[in-house]
């Protein structure tokens, strides 16, 4: 598959068999859970089921990124076998990973003069992330170029569309993205806030929509606001869902409906343990290829 590798996160929330299958290495984040450190290794240290369950029950989280030695342990073997490597990383607007990954590259760059480590900031999370990748992994495929590879994903990587919704408002207060005020509030009049990333990769919360029913109608009506070619859009969707899986499949279905052209059937991921600190369990995001996200 050329003469590269095509490499992300964990954080890009994709199962471990659509890593392997594609062919896309990874590099795990890592998480305590009340105080306890694992690494964000897909379910396997601990199951998702497991891990927000333990949320619910009051146990605290915590995640950290990967170091600069992390990374150049991790990219060293592809050099040594006389690959290059092409690594996408999390959101800068949620994450200074990139940093961290820009120092690995330039210390191997010293190692290894002539290989090649190039550095892409997805400005994307989750599965939307995963979405990316499985498409750079297309284009490997096709025989592109790592320089080619490179290049496209700099210039659609603001094309995947990403919409999020949540149930449950308590991990959104505690990690101050709403003001407890806010969260009691929209708790007592049934909330659920649709959130998106913008241009920036940044998570940003748009509309405050009331009951569960109407905000995943909303989420698939966006959907359909900005996909290509709005419902004749036949590109892939992917799911991402934290212990909320009959939400997650009931959006599914309702896409499908909709969009009849759609490339397979949607793909439903768990919200890893390093977004899911974060979001806690109740979340669904909905990803798909579409208009250019702004500000």
């Amino acid at each position: 598959m050329g003469n590269y590798v095509i490499s992300c996160c964990s954080t890009a929330d994709l199962s471990e068999e659509h890593f392997r299958e594609r062919e896309i290495s990874y590099i795990c984040f890592h998480f305590e859970l009340d105080g306890k450190e694992y690494p964000d290794d897909l379910g396997k240290s601990i199951p998702f089921d497991k891990f927000y369950q333990s949320m619910l029950e009051g146990a605290d989280t915590k995640t950290s990124q990967i170091n600069a030695d992390e990374f150049e342990a991790y990219f060293e073997p592809f050099l040594k076998e006389g690959l290059d490597i092409l690594h996408v990383t999390l959101s800068s607007g949620i994450s200074g990973v990139i940093g961290s990954a820009n120092i690995a590259s330039s210390n191997l760059s010293e190692k290894y003069p002539e290989r090649k480590i190039l550095i892409v900031d997805s400005l994307g999370a989750s599965s939307g992330y995963g979405l990316l990748m499985d498409r750079l992994a297309d284009l490997r495929d096709e025989g592109k170029t790592l320089e080619e590879v490179y290049d496209w994903a700099v210039s659609h990587r603001l094309n995947v569309n990403h919409w999020f919704f949540s149930t449950d408002l308590t991990f959104y207060i505690k990690g101050g993205r709403i003001s407890k005020t806010a969260g009691v509030v929209g708790g007592l009049l049934n909330i659920c806030p649709l959130l998106d990333m913008n241009h920036l990769g940044q998570l940003i919360p748009r509309y405050k929509i009331r009951t569960k029913k109407k905000v995943i109608r909303a989420i698939v009506d966006k959907m359909e606001e900005l996909a290509d070619n709005g419902t004749d859009y036949d590109g892939k969707c992917y799911i991402s869902q934290s212990a909320c899986l009959e939400d997650a499949k009931t959006v599914a279905a309702l896409v499908e409906a909709r969009f009849p052209h759609l490339k397979g059937k949607v793909e439903i991921n768990h919200i890893g343990t390093t977004i899911g600190s974060h979001t806690g369990p109740g979340t669904i995001a909905l990803f798909f290829w579409g208009k250019e996200r702004e500000g």
